[in-house]
C-alpha cells in the first residue's frame, strides 16, 4: 500500500504542476497585478524547484497537512472532512444497491438459464452496463423530478434527496454484478461436488446457497473491489449532476479553478479508499474459502 500511495502522490503532483497554466495566476484572479501573483507564488512555495515543492508537500502530508485551498484559504484536510461523509453515504448506499439487487438477480438468472426470465434479465443487464451515468442521472431526474414530481432533483437533506443519486450510481453496477454472478453460478453448478450434494438428498436451497453461492462469490468479491474504484469515479459525475455536496463535486470545482492542493488531496483520499477496499477484499477471500490462508 505504501509504495502504491507514494506513486499516486508523485503522479498527481507532476500532472498538476506540468499542465499548461499558472496556478498562482488562477488563484489571484484575472485582474490581479504581477506583484499579487508573485506574492501568492511565494506564499504557497510555487517559486521553488519542482522536486523541492514535492519534498515539502510530502513532509507536510506525513504530518497530516495537505496544504491550503487557493479559494477559501482554509486547510484542505478541513474541507475534505466536511464533505467526506456525504461521499461515503452516497457510495455506500450505491454499493448496497448494487450488491443487494445484483447478486439475487444473477442467482435467479443462473437457475433458469435460457428462459424468458433469463433473457429479460440479460437485456436489463446489457442496458444497464451500456447506459452512461450522466445520461441515466438526467433521465431519472426528468422522470421522477420534472414529470412525476416525486423526488427533489438536487441537494442533500433527507432520504428522499439520496434516492436519485444513489440509483444513478448503483444501477449500472447492478447489471454488471448480476451478469458476473450468473456466469460464475453456471460454472459452479456444473461441478461434481454440486451433483454429489444433490444426490445426498439436500434441498435445492441448501445446495444453491451453502455450496454453490459461496464458491461463486469469490470472483464477484474480487470485482466488487474494482467496482468500488469505478463507484468513486462515478460519484464525481453523479455529485456534479445532482449538486450533491461531496468530494466528487468539490474536486470538479477545484479542477476548474486550478486549486492544485485541493485536487491533490481529494485524489489521494480516493486512492486511499480504493487501496483499503482492495485490502479488505483480499482478507475476505479467507472468510469465503477456508482453504485460502495468508502466512
Amino acid at each position: 500500500m505504501i509504495p502504491m500511495l507514494l506513486g499516486i502522490s508523485i503522479g498527481i503532483f507532476l500532472i498538476l504542476h506540468l499542465i499548461p497554466g499558472d496556478p498562482a495566476r488562477s488563484a489571484a484572479g484575472p485582474d490581479a497585478s504581477e506583484e499579487d501573483v508573485e506574492l501568492i507564488r511565494k506564499t504557497y512555495g510555487l517559486d521553488q524547484p519542482l522536486h523541492v515543492q514535492y519534498a515539502v508537500y510530502l513532509k507536510n502530508l506525513l504530518e497530516g497537512d495537505m496544504g491550503r485551498s487557493f479559494r477559501t484559504r482554509l486547510p484542505v484536510t478541513h474541507e475534505i472532512r466536511r464533505r467526506l461523509s456525504a461521499t461515503i453515504e452516497l457510495s455506500t448506499i450505491a454499493m448496497l444497491i448494487s450488491v443487494v439487487l445484483g447478486i439475487p438477480i444473477g442467482i435467479f438468472s443462473s437457475l433458469k438459464p435460457k428462459t424468458f426470465l433469463d433473457n429479460t434479465l440479460t437485456v436489463f443487464a446489457v442496458f444497464g452496463i451500456s447506459m452512461p451515468i450522466f445520461f441515466l442521472g438526467l433521465l431519472l431526474m426528468l422522470l421522477f423530478s420534472s414529470i412525476l414530481r416525486w423526488l427533489p432533483p438536487t441537494g442533500r437533506g433527507g432520504i428522499h434527496h439520496l434516492i436519485l443519486p444513489s440509483l444513478t450510481l448503483g444501477l449500472p453496477h447492478v447489471a454488471a454484478i448480476a451478469r458476473l454472478t450468473r456466469s460464475n453460478m453456471l460454472d459452479v453448478i456444473s461441478e461434481d461436488y454440486i451433483r454429489t450434494a444433490r444426490s445426498k438428498g439436500l434441498t435445492e436451497r441448501i445446495v444453491v446457497y451453502k455450496h454453490a453461492l459461496v464458491n461463486a462469490l469469490i470472483p464477484v468479491v474480487t470485482v466488487l473491489g474494482l467496482y468500488f474504484g469505478r463507484l468513486l469515479g462515478g460519484a464525481v459525475i453523479t455529485e456534479t449532476i445532482f449538486a450533491w455536496p461531496g468530494l466528487g463535486r468539490y474536486m470538479v470545482e477545484a479542477i476548474v479553478m486550478r486549486d492544485i492542493y485541493v485536487v491533490q488531496g481529494t485524489v489521494l483520499v480516493f486512492a486511499i479508499a480504493v487501496v483499503l477496499v482492495n485490502l479488505l477484499v483480499d482478507l475476505l477471500y479467507g472468510v469465503l474459502d477456508p482453504r485460502i490462508s495468508y502466512k
